[in-house]
């Protein structure tokens, strides 16, 4: 009966460590995610391409834009001028451009890995700047 009473505890310890992680947990939609991810930054001028070299990683805002973040610590907001009620942050990101800029006049492909199928497509926008304030 002891053991019952302890696994039960354990249970109960538990499901109240999921519940106030819960309650903690990052914002779920796209536009809260994109805000406190920016919080903290500036905006600076808009740009037409940016450097692929230094990209370190690009988040997907489901419906909004793509977010690039580079080695420089600054972030480039891309808001496609097409496409963007298709982005979903599950599909791959396919880039067919033949040099070492990603510009604005780029076009990315969505890729659903499970389906292995083409899901759409965005036409790049500006890259707006965002760099850490002090």
């Amino acid at each position: 009966m002891r053991r019952f009473v302890n696994g039960l505890s354990y249970i109960g310890l538990f499901a109240a460590a999921l519940a106030s992680s819960s309650a903690m947990a990052a914002p779920t939609k796209p536009q809260e995610r994109l805000d406190a991810t920016l919080s903290g930054y500036s905006a600076g001028k808009p740009q037409s391409c940016i450097s692929q070299y230094s990209i370190d990683s690009v988040d997907v805002f489901d419906g909004i834009g793509l977010l690039y973040k580079t080695s420089s610590n600054r972030y480039y907001l891309n808001i496609p001028t097409s496409g963007a009620s298709a982005l979903d942050d599950q599909d791959v990101l396919v880039t067919d451009n033949w040099s070492s800029q990603l510009c604005s006049i780029d076009t990315v492909r969505l890729w659903d890995p499970l389906s292995r199928m083409t899901t759409g497509f965005v036409n790049l926008g500006p890259f707006i700047p965002y760099t850490k304030t002090n």
